[in-house]
């Protein structure tokens, strides 16, 4: 080795060797950093599938959710009137009612334009197409609850749910007569949805529409199709497989057609308790007894959205005992019951909102087939 190059290494060495750390350090650092960059990327791009996923699986059966709000709501205002609460709080929580179909709506709409061919597939499902008419009743349960707060907000709601149920109705009836893919284990109380709507129609109708012929009209198609539907139901239960554990839920829709149909009825008939109110009211209550007496089909399921199908049909048996109580003039055995029903309908509805925060919170709900 020349002495020029052993003197500059003996007398730069230590500076080369520095030199040598730092370009070292500089090129890990920048791999480092260019991996992190990259981690970050990737867990970008997972956020926004993940996103989408959950966007794609966002489910029309989430307006179940408005109708278990409204029907409590309803009923809430029924109770503040009979039992004179000092803190009346219903107003408040229809207007949360409404800001939360508004959300859903935005949601689903956005579903609607960026995968139309989800939506398809939900719609083309005999088990999920009975869904879609929930967005037209949680309408026309909104109308009911702003009757005695804002008449021109209700009668807005009134004529928009009534239009766009008849259409759900045509359409879902249509498809059951056309489809060649429908099987009777397709059969659950969902199917009921369709029938439930129009005999909400009359509810508010009264008071929206001239006469009572429409309202006649929409109560003669709910009434007659729930008998019919009523006897497939047994007949698929009793002769074919149970249902899914997510479906079970759903055998609490069975009290809804003859509690809102007792209600309609009454208004129908300016609330005279004739027999025929009695044999339907009084059928509703069986129903719901002899539910209760299914407990440990219930209690032993996990939890999935249609957990709210517990919700809109105890509500409208409450709100038919607290008309119970008005047209009997305050006896004392139906006001014991409505009140008993209350207490259970408002810890149902706690416990399910509580429920649904917790699966929110673990990304379990807009989940595949939840």
């Amino acid at each position: 080795m020349p002495l020029a190059q052993m003197l500059g290494a003996f007398l730069f060495g230590d500076l080369l060797r520095f030199d040598m750390q730092k370009d070292s350090a500089i090129i890990a650092n920048n791999s480092v950093f260019n991996l992190s960059k990259k981690e970050n990327m990737e867990s970008q791009e997972y956020s926004i599938s993940d996103t989408e996923l959950r966007l794609r699986n966002f489910p029309i059966s989430f307006y179940s959710v408005i109708m278990g709000l409204s029907g409590f709501t309803i009923a809430l205002q029924k109770a503040e009137a009979l039992f004179k609460f000092p803190l009346k709080t219903s107003g408040f929580l229809l207007y949360l009612v409404f800001a939360l179909f508004m959300l859903i709506t935005v949601v689903y709409t956005i579903k609607l334009i960026a995968f139309p061919e989800d939506v398809k597939k939900e719609a083309s499902s005999p088990v999920k197409l009975s869904f879609f008419p929930t967005f037209s009743i949680s309408l026309l349960l909104m109308s009911i609850a702003f009757l005695t707060i804002n008449k021109v907000i209700s009668q807005g709601m009134w004529f928009l749910g009534t239009g766009i149920h008849l259409t759900f109705t045509l359409l879902v009836i249509s498809t059951w007569i056309s489809s060649n893919k429908i099987e009777i284990q397709h059969f659950n109380a969902a199917w009921f949805i369709p029938v439930v709507g129009n005999m909400i129609v009359p509810i508010a109708g009264t008071e929206h529409f001239p006469g009572n012929d429409l309202s006649w009209f929409f109560f003669a198609i709910g009434i007659i199709f729930w008998i019919v539907l009523f006897t497939i139901f047994f007949y698929r239960i009793i002769f074919f497989t149970p249902l899914p554990e997510r479906l079970i839920p759903t055998f609490f829709i069975l009290i809804a057609p003859p509690t809102v149909g007792f209600i309609a009825y009454m208004k129908l008939n300016h609330e005279q308790l004739d027999s025929f109110a009695k044999v339907i009211y009084y059928f509703a209550v069986f129903l719901f007894i002899l539910l209760l007496m299914q407990y440990k089909m219930f209690y032993k399921i996990k939890f999935y959205l249609s957990w709210w199908a517990y919700s809109f049909p105890l509500a409208s048996l409450t709100i038919a005992t607290f008309l119970m109580v008005k047209v009997t003039n305050g006896i004392f055995f139906f006001k014991a019951f409505a009140l008993l029903l209350f207490i259970l309908l408002t810890l149902i509805i706690i416990g399910l909102i509580a429920r649904t925060a917790l699966a929110i919170k673990a990304k379990a709900i807009c989940a595949e087939d939840h």
